[in-house]
């Protein structure tokens, strides 16, 4: 089914004609393709961080503080957060015949992709078997415990696309009219003359047709994903820049019938690993871009930055030190990596399920209650054979949980003038030992009675969704259409996100990544509850 555009998500012309098209966020919208904005080494420069809007709307998603785009003034801290590996990883470690095909075992998404389809009302993973000799699928009920069921494409097997391949992306489209091309699948591969990737589309996930579409060249590592901003498809083209691997931009609305590149070097150069990624203690070697996946999630769009930091293959035999970077756009195109540490690290201990060569699936992450699922793919290796045990693990972060704004006392923090049409304040916060109070100014920065601090019920929860509630209040409703801040009065406690819902159930509207139960599609539009348990109790109740 296409799910209908939340308000104010379509592009809007403003009044003025020699004014430019304005995303849903208030950001510019440059025109299409993107002129190269490459800078080598450097640390790519992020515009709408430096000239922002003079008022954002946030109609679309919950708004995350993983910038300083939203804040005016602050005097807390800004903490980042790694995930946490779940406690009977891997959830998928290869045991078939056909699993272990090739030059090592393989049961892990090279991208592939991994998703939440409500009509099943299934997780689904589709992920290489073998290395590089096929595509498999499987299911799970909780996203924990998996299922490789046995299907007739290739029978008594779960494969779904018995052709070659290195990376792969698969893309649940509930955005596609056509339930013919509801699945979309971009398997890249060599044809005897070059690189490319085959474009398949299935009605199902598991019986695919045959290529509708073969690109131009492109290199091996290269992926694909839908870019709900600029409302494109997105290329994430692997490239070479100075003889390290880096990064091409292509986008097309339309997957067939749009154009194609002619040419490996046609595509911009997009962006690379730079100065500020950290060297491993153990390999002074320069960071490489291994891989961008991306995904939208609530108001901007996630990236997934597999970094490779050296190779120590000789004499241990271990697999590329390779890890999971976080980056952030709200334009589509530029990227802010405010925090370089690994979010999803390489373990250190020889024998582990990811010793070597994390990497991120195809949709990057769902939405599971008050957790993010991250399924990642690992490799054991061995002194014989670095590619040998391939599998694929899952990692949990709290819900918005990519940065929190922090104090341990107390402390400020007031918005940007923003803008909405809800009627409903929610925010996503930890303050189970102190409180969370919240005021409303107008664009002069005078408080707006009756949202005024005395008036504010303090919030003294740890809850991925709570209301923000005003003594005599019934909703925000009287602030809808006006330019307005909120100033957060935090006491010892982390403050994750804030959203205007049009609903008390506190659904935000925003971009739902690779799905999850109760979402409901591309938008999250509810049906959703109110989150009140400790958001990481769900990851751990299945070992207890």
């Amino acid at each position: 089914m296409l799910a209908v555009l939340p308000p104010n998500f379509v592009d809007a012309e403003p009044s003025a004609s020699d004014s430019p098209v304005l995303l849903f966020n208030g950001i510019p919208r440059f025109v299409s393709p993107p002129t190269s904005t490459f800078r080598g080494r450097e640390p790519m420069l992020v515009p709408y961080l430096t000239e922002r809007p003079p008022v954002v709307p946030i109609d679309v998603g919950r708004q995350l503080f993983v910038d300083d785009f939203l804040i005016e003034s602050t005097t807390l801290k800004r903490v980042f957060h790694a995930v946490e590996f779940y406690t009977n990883n891997p959830v998928l470690k290869p045991d078939k015949p056909w699993e272990i095909e090739g030059r090592g075992p393989m049961a892990m998404p090279f991208s592939d992709g991994v998703w939440y389809d409500d009509h099943d009302r299934l997780f689904k993973m589709w992920y290489m078997s073998g290395y590089a000799h096929s595509t498999s699928y499987a299911t799970s009920k909780d996203g924990l415990e998996w299922e490789k069921p046995s299907l007739d494409v290739k029978p008594e097997t779960n494969v779904v696309q018995p052709d070659k391949r290195d990376s792969s992306t698969v893309w649940l489209d509930s955005r596609e009219p056509d339930a013919r091309r509801r699945y979309k699948m971009f398997r890249s591969h060599y044809d005897g003359k070059s690189w490319g990737l085959s474009v398949h589309f299935s009605a199902d996930g598991i019986h695919w047709g045959p290529p509708v579409l073969r690109t131009a060249p492109a290199e091996d590592r290269t992926t694909v994903f839908y870019n709900p901003i600029r409302q494109v498809w997105s290329y994430s083209l692997k490239t070479k820049w100075e003889n390290v691997r880096a990064r091409r931009y292509w986008e097309v609305t339309d997957l067939v019938e749009g154009p194609q590149w002619t040419r490996a070097d046609e595509p911009v150069l997009w962006i690379a690993s730079d100065r500020l990624d950290p060297l491993r203690d153990d390999l002074n070697v320069t960071p490489q871009l291994y891989n961008l996946d991306a995904v939208g999630y609530e108001s901007l769009l996630l990236g997934l930055f597999t970094i490779w930091r050296g190779d120590n293959n000789v004499p241990t035999g271990r697999p590329k030190p390779n890890s999971i970077f976080v980056g952030f756009s709200r334009d589509g195109f530029h990227w802010d990596r405010p925090w370089r540490q690994p979010f999803i690290p390489v373990s250190e201990r020889t024998g582990d399920w990811n010793w070597g060569n994390v990497q991120s699936a195809g949709g990057c992450c769902l939405i599971v209650g008050s957790n993010l699922y991250f399924y990642v793919s690992g490799r054991t290796g061995s002194a014989a054979n670095r590619d040998a045990g391939g599998g694929t693990g899952l990692a949990i972060l709290r819900r918005d949980g990519f940065a929190s704004m922090e104090t341990d006392t107390t402390g400020t923090l007031t918005t940007r003038p923003v803008k909405f049409t809800g009627t409903h304040l929610f925010l996503n916060a930890a303050t189970a030992a102190g409180e969370l109070r919240v005021e409303a100014l107008d664009e002069a920065r005078q408080i707006i009675p009756p949202f005024t601090l005395d008036k504010s019920i303090p919030m003294t929860t740890d809850s991925t969704s709570v209301m923000a509630r005003w003594r005599g209040i019934e909703n925000i409703s009287a602030l809808a259409g006006k330019t307005v801040r909120f100033r957060f009065h935090l006491k010892r406690g982390s403050l994750y996100s804030f959203w205007v819902s049009q609903s008390d159930n506190g659904s935000s509207m925003g971009f739902t990544a690779a799905g999850g139960p109760n979402l409901n599609g591309q938008f999250d539009c509810g049906p959703t509850k109110t989150e009140t348990t400790t958001p990481l109790d769900a990851s751990r109740k299945p070992t207890e």
